[in-house]
């Protein structure tokens, strides 16, 4: 009798292992099924398939990254409707998934996390209200933050919480400008002495730390042209707080290398690229 049930124990494993791993199976095929959707951008039909991978096999962090990537590909910046805002939340929702379910898979960790970042920089784009947008702005620094922690040599998190402070800090110094009666083409620095210190105070050292974060990009990538024009905007709005004219010319001067820095990597890569051939036809 013991040794009866045992087998049939034995045999129920047998029968789950199997079921589990044709679940599996079935599981790989719709992701298949899925990925070939995604790429012909058929992103609703992709989501169906993905969904029905990620219920057959709960542990599976790609299809839930696809599902995930499908949803945040159907999102739309700045298109106010409640489908939309849907598409935002079921991305957010499924990524977050991700980082509780595979917090042992490194790869799908960064990936989500990179993508978490990447959608509340879309959303903070498509807000027409600068208090939403700068509100979005932080949430996505929290996560390229967290990525560049995750992935020291990711020089798209460095080159973007260097991007985020620019775009934190810019329209306040216009705001200070047109206050103060300044033109944007106007030279610095600022001309009142309080509204200056002031905005010191509570920009200085978020603006350092940006062009902290794009020194770190250029050290991943030097060749980082994009992070040279950044760069240069920093520098060129941190010379608004300059103590004195000289100080402001300096790192105007400063500001100006960088753009000819840029210029000059571009016209490198460029000259880098193959020539391309003129394509002729005997008839």
């Amino acid at each position: 009798m013991g040794r009866t049930r045992i087998w049939a124990g034995i045999a129920s494993a047998v029968l789950l292992l199997a079921s589990t791993g044709c679940e599996k199976l079935k599981a790989r095929d719709e992701l298949n099924k899925g990925v070939q959707a995604f790429k012909g951008a058929k992103y609703a039909e992709a989501v169906e398939h993905f969904k029905v991978s990620v219920d057959l096999d709960p542990t599976f962090p790609t299809a839930r990254l696809y599902l995930a990537t499908a949803y945040m590909s159907q999102y739309i910046p700045g298109a106010e409707s409640p489908e939309n805002a849907q598409m935002a939340k079921a991305a957010e929702d499924n990524f977050q998934k991700v980082l509780e379910t595979s917090a042992n898979d490194p790869s799908a960790v960064k990936l989500a996390t990179a993508s978490l970042a990447s959608l509340h920089y879309s959303q903070a784009q498509g807000q027409s209200n600068l208090e939403s947008k700068l509100k979005k702005l932080d949430d996505a620094r929290v996560w390229y933050d967290k990525l560049a922690k995750l992935d020291p040599q990711n020089k798209e998190a460095f080159y973007s919480l260097g991007v985020i402070v620019w775009a934190k800090w810019y329209p306040r110094l216009m705001e200070a400008r047109n206050k103060i009666g300044m033109k944007p083409e106007d030279p610095g620095p600022l001309k009142d002495k309080k509204i200056k210190e002031e905005l010191k105070a509570q920009w200085g050292s978020a603006i350092e730390e940006g062009v902290k974060d794009l020194e770190k990009a250029l050290e991943v990538d030097k060749e980082y042209d994009d992070a040279m024009a950044y760069m240069n905007l920093l520098i060129r709005e941190r010379a608004d707080l300059a103590d004195s004219p000289d100080q402001y010319k300096k790192d105007i001067e400063t500001a100006d290398g960088w753009v000819q820095k840029a210029l000059e990597t571009k016209k490198i890569k460029a000259a880098r690229q193959p020539a391309t051939q003129g394509i002729t036809t005997d008839k």
